[in-house]
């Protein structure tokens, strides 16, 4: 049992105290509105108000359960003596949400940083784990800047299909190239559809989902273990009331995440991220969360890390048989922190107040083709690369160990499409002129051009090709795509194609040559040539006139320094200051 720790707070110097404590009329508006809530001035007088961010929607399959799980959090909070405050906010449903969620991850940590600023919150619990609900949320916090734990909504359970196990995401692609094959019926792919996702959750398999809920626990914001936990699992409930229980104690010892987050614990979370075969998503989150917190987190860190962290866990898309409740069996997340101490900073601090070394004391694994060692590695290095070249001068990424090995060094003709509709019509085409050793790419699909930069970059397999029993190309795009995914895709090219990168000068049948070992991209154009081409490029038409849009093209960067708004930028203001109370 944790022993509290002596209060370093008195509970004058609450933040909420600003709105109750004063002998004024604004102040007596507060407590009497209050009262008409039904709260009694014995539940909030002296007591931290902690505020639950809670992204459940009736859209969210994800976060179906989160709903409940506010209570369990608010249990919590009330038995540790605090006041839990509910605060709603955006969803960012990846099922649902078009043209894509990442369009509006920042949206979510403006109104989660707003929510926290606005109101009487002396700490924050965040609730979700939908790819884009982990950073959203804990960027917001992170500019924010009070007492924070992100509870993950947990995966779901195994899917289930004619004795089968099936991990969402990646057996859709799988299944479905089958389908388009022909190697299966329509009533296998009903039965798949049927048997895929059977319960609350996110996506089961090493999609961005787990990959970021990882990262939060790696770099210090979440309970030792929380990220593991099936959603379906009573465990969850015990990690939501003992978030609710430890927000309270970190409110008055004041831990924020200034005090948590360091470059080192964020070279933690991209050592993590590597080992557990993470999503290429990773790159763009980890990036923008680390500019929140005013830390210099870069592409240079994936690639350094990439070099000497292998995979070891055994999960899909990179393993090829294990999901994510495989995984908390084997030991979750502590257990593989274990495998990689020598690449750990194990003197780094947590939402326990204790370090990673504490956190990480006495975890075993209990099946180690799960969790791997290192010298039985899945993969011999990191899960992604970054490559740079005249095609991608600011970097791309690639994920080595969920592809067909041949493509680490390449050479062939590209296959450029300008939009979306334009290629899936091509790509259905069994007369297409195309060949295995193409190169296939998607362009204007990056943060302006998509917009929002979509999870297009799994482009789908030629049928011509998957006719003939080929299952994997080179393909090629400024576009992301889902950590569900495999396959030989480069993503993120930055900059994008949109505002005149080089990926906009690309034509049919330049050849492209990528060696993933030497860490290159390339287009095999002459500079002379490139010139010419640029002097007569155009720009396309904007996306937007008005409303968010408009404002999410005015300030949206680009992909290599995590697609963040510029004006969120930790340096590009001074710090905002506490609302006035008048």
């Amino acid at each position: 049992m944790r022993k509290s720790p002596p209060m370093r707070k008195s509970p004058g110097e609450l933040r909420s105290a600003r709105w109750f404590g004063p002998a004024d009329l604004r102040s007596f508006g507060h407590r009497s509105r209050a009262m008409q809530m039904g709260l009694s001035p014995e539940e909030w007088r002296g007591k931290p108000i902690i505020g639950i961010v809670n992204t459940w929607s009736d859209i969210n399959p994800c976060h179906t359960h989160l709903r409940a799980r506010a209570e369990d959090v608010k249990r919590g909070i009330l038995m540790a003596g605090g006041l839990p405050i509910e605060l709603p906010a955006i969803s960012v449903s990846e099922s649902f949400q078009k043209p894509t969620t990442m369009l509006y991850r920042n949206f979510l940590a403006m109104e989660t940083e707003e929510l926290l600023r606005s109101h009487p919150i002396d700490g924050a619990v965040l609730l979700g784990g939908c790819d884009k609900s982990t950073p959203g949320l804990t960027m917001g916090a992170i500019s924010m800047d009070i007492p924070t734990i992100f509870v993950p909504a947990g995966p779901m359970l195994r899917g289930h299909f004619q004795g089968k196990t099936l991990g969402s995401g990646s057996d859709s692609w799988k299944y479905w190239d089958e389908l388009r094959a022909g190697t299966i019926t329509e009533a296998d792919w009903a039965g798949v559809e049927a048997g895929i996702a059977r319960s609350h959750g996110t996506c089961m398999t090493m999609g961005t989902a787990s990959t970021m809920t990882a990262i939060a626990e790696s770099v210090g914001l979440t309970l030792p273990g929380g990220s593991s936990i099936p959603a379906a699992d009573s465990g969850h409930i015990r990690l939501c009331s003992e978030s609710g229980r430890r927000i309270v104690e970190m409110v008055w010892e004041d831990l924020k995440p200034s005090k948590i987050l360091t470059k080192q614990s964020f070279e933690n979370a991209i050592a993590v991220a590597m080992a557990m075969g993470c999503s290429t998503n990773a790159i763009i989150h980890l990036i923008a969360m680390g500019r929140r917190a005013g830390l210099d987190v870069s592409l240079d860190d994936f690639e350094n890390y990439s070099r000497r962290v292998p995979v070891i866990g055994n999960v899909r898309p990179t393993g090829s048989q294990y999901l994510m409740e495989d995984f908390f069996y084997a030991g979750g997340i502590r257990a593989l922190m274990g495998n990689i101490r020598e690449h750990l900073h194990l003197d780094c601090l947590t939402v326990t107040g204790k370090t990673v070394a504490e956190n990480i004391e006495g975890a075993r694994v209990y099946n180690d083709d799960v969790i791997r060692t290192q010298d039985r590695a899945i993969y011999r290095e990191g899960s992604l690369a970054v490559l740079k070249g005249n095609l991608s001068p600011d970097g791309c990424v690639i994920k080595p160990g969920a592809m067909d090995q041949k493509f680490l060094k390449h050479s062939g003709p590209a296959l450029v499409f300008d939009d979306y509709p334009s290629m899936k019509k091509a790509v259905e085409d069994e007369n297409l002129d195309i060949t295995p050793d193409h190169v296939l790419v998607l362009r204007n699909a990056g943060p302006q051009g998509g917009p929002g930069m979509p999870e297009w970059g799994m482009l789908p397999m030629p049928k011509k090709l998957l006719k003939m029993g080929i299952r994997d190309m080179l393909r090629l795009s400024d576009a992301r795509m889902s950590g569900t995914s495999y396959g030989a895709c480069v993503l993120h090219v930055s900059p994008e194609s949109y505002v005149g990168g080089p990926l906009a000068l690309l034509r049919t049948g330049d050849i492209i040559t990528i060696d993933v070992d030497a860490r290159r991209i390339d287009m095999e154009v002459s500079e002379e040539e490139l010139a010419a081409r640029r002097a007569a490029w155009t720009p396309p038409p904007k996306r937007y006139e008005r409303g968010y849009g408009w404002m999410f093209s005015q300030h949206i960067q680009q992909a290599h320094i995590g697609a963040d708004f510029d004006f969120l930028r930790t340096d590009f203001g001074a710090p905002v200051s506490e609302p006035v109370i008048y």
